[in-house]
């Protein structure tokens, strides 16, 4: 999928007729694979492509956008026409010439996902099944799925960029189920990489599927969390959640611009204890949530959020820029072609720190350990905050202790910020999806261990 650059100039004439400031255009060609074994069995196999492009328009803070599956010169032209028009009539203006911006991409990929042969992905998740199952006889259902998903986009601009660039993203998720004596428990585990066929010599299947087992019958006799304010040490990788929802959505400039976030006016400010570097990064190779280019044609960067406890940075799209008048960080993303881009998180972590696990956890006489953290909810606006712990183990006298289940982390992200007094050396990132303004898009959150010296945790109350 490639359009010729007279072909996207007059595209953006047409788009500029009536006095926008700005326009673009976003072509997208995807392909997309979502296979589903379910005991053992081919459960589900969907495929498909999207193609089409989007085409944004700015009059000063106004948006407008439009989509098309036409991407001839007509049907471009005739798309960019319907949205100059629906503006009303404004001077004219005219594309500086379109020069192709070269991004050296980082990333690497494998055979592509329609390369590959579908019986060998499908006996690669059976086999799942048959390791849960030899793992313990207690194993009721084994649920696994593989996601791919190969995006190649055109971006095209009234400021004369034009850049092209490919992402692929797999996912492989196992989940199993146990019985036994009328109790019922599950477990779950995912692993995924931006990339293709690499994933198949990087997951240790084994290794997943005997963790869920084992985890799954752990839950059977563990005893619900109590219900009560007390130290957490959160774990590494994807525990990072809590700071993407709480906080990171609360520093885009989605929510900055319009006065929507606790954040505002804060730059420059101390926002959260001192052992608090966050990081905001698109340049890791492969990762998860880096991309060569942003969807708007900018490049990728790595962007210091807050240093030391001190508000640096907010994460800035175009129209973002245009409205608090902050630097464009490369963060315009977008599910597909069908959303209008807006300032999204990549690669979102709280960096590691100097301070050790084993004495975070001597620190505690009574509290939680969080190892695994699940979904939950969040307002923006607020930080408020509601996530459930996956897997958790009461920490007594300076020791990890018994598991507990049914325990959730309640608080407010700027609140909770201010309470992390230590930061461990070991980081670890994980994959998620985000959902926002402009759909779902792959991105990671991380952090090291952290110690929070107080957080409300739900559970049962004695």
């Amino acid at each position: 999928m490639i359009v010729q650059p007279h072909i996207l100039t007059k595209a953006l004439d047409a788009a500029l007729s009536t006095g926008a400031d700005f326009a673009d255009i976003f072509l997208e060609d995807t392909y997309s694979s979502q296979l589903t074994v379910l005991n053992a069995k081919p459960e589900q196999a969907i495929v498909g492509q999207l193609y089409g492009a989007g085409i944004r328009l700015f009059f000063g803070h106004e948006i407008v956008y439009v989509t098309t599956n036409d991407l001839s010169e007509a049907g471009l032209v005739k798309a960019a026409l319907n949205a100059a028009q629906s503006r009303g009539q404004g001077n004219p203006k005219k594309t500086m010439p379109l020069m192709q911006v070269p991004f050296d991409s980082i990333h690497t990929f494998g055979e592509k996902p329609w390369e590959m042969d579908r019986a060998r992905k499908f006996r690669w998740l059976n086999s799942l099944d048959t390791v849960s199952r030899a793992r313990s006889s207690h194993v009721t259902q084994v649920e696994s799925g593989l996601n791919e998903k190969f995006q190649r986009v055109q971006i095209a601009n009234s400021k004369g960029v034009m850049a092209y660039d490919e992402r692929a993203y797999t996912r492989l998720r196992s989940e199993v189920y146990v019985e036994k004596d009328g109790m019922k428990e599950s477990f779950y585990d995912d692993e995924g990489h931006m990339g293709t066929s690499e994933i198949y010599d990087q997951v240790n299947i084994n290794k997943i599927a005997e963790e869920n087992v084992d985890k799954a019958l752990m839950l059977m006799t563990a005893q619900y969390a109590p219900a009560q304010e007390m130290p957490v040490v959160i774990d590494n990788a994807f525990g990072g959640v809590i700071f993407h929802e709480a906080c990171g959505h609360g520093l885009e400039t989605t929510s900055v611009a319009k006065d929507a976030s606790v954040f505002c006016g804060k730059m420059g400010q101390k926002i959260a204890h001192e052992s608090v570097t966050a990081i905001d990064d698109g340049t890791i190779a492969n990762g998860w949530g880096s991309l060569s280019m942003d969807d708007e044609g900018n490049k990728t960067k790595k962007t210091t959020l807050i240093e030391n406890g001190v508000l640096k940075s907010y994460i800035v799209d175009e129209m973002g820029s245009r409205q608090t008048g902050y630097e464009i960080t490369g963060s315009g993303r977008r599910q597909s072609y069908k959303y209008a881009p807006a300032s999204r998180m990549r690669n979102t972590y709280i960096a590691a720190g100097k301070d050790k696990f084993e004495d975070m956890i001597r620190d505690v006489d009574y509290g939680l350990y969080a190892k695994k953290m699940g979904g939950g909810s969040v307002n923006p606006g607020t930080g408020d905050y509601n996530f459930k712990v996956v897997e958790g183990y009461i920490i007594r006298n300076g020791r990890i202790e018994e598991p507990v289940k049914g325990a959730c982390l309640i608080g407010r992200g700027i609140d909770t910020l201010g309470k992390i007094t230590k930061v461990s050396d070991d980081l670890k990132l994980a994959r998620g999806m985000c959902g926002s303004v402009s759909g779902s898009i792959p991105a990671a959150v991380g952090q090291p261990q952290i110690l929070v010296s107080s957080l409300m945790v739900g559970g049962r109350a004695k």
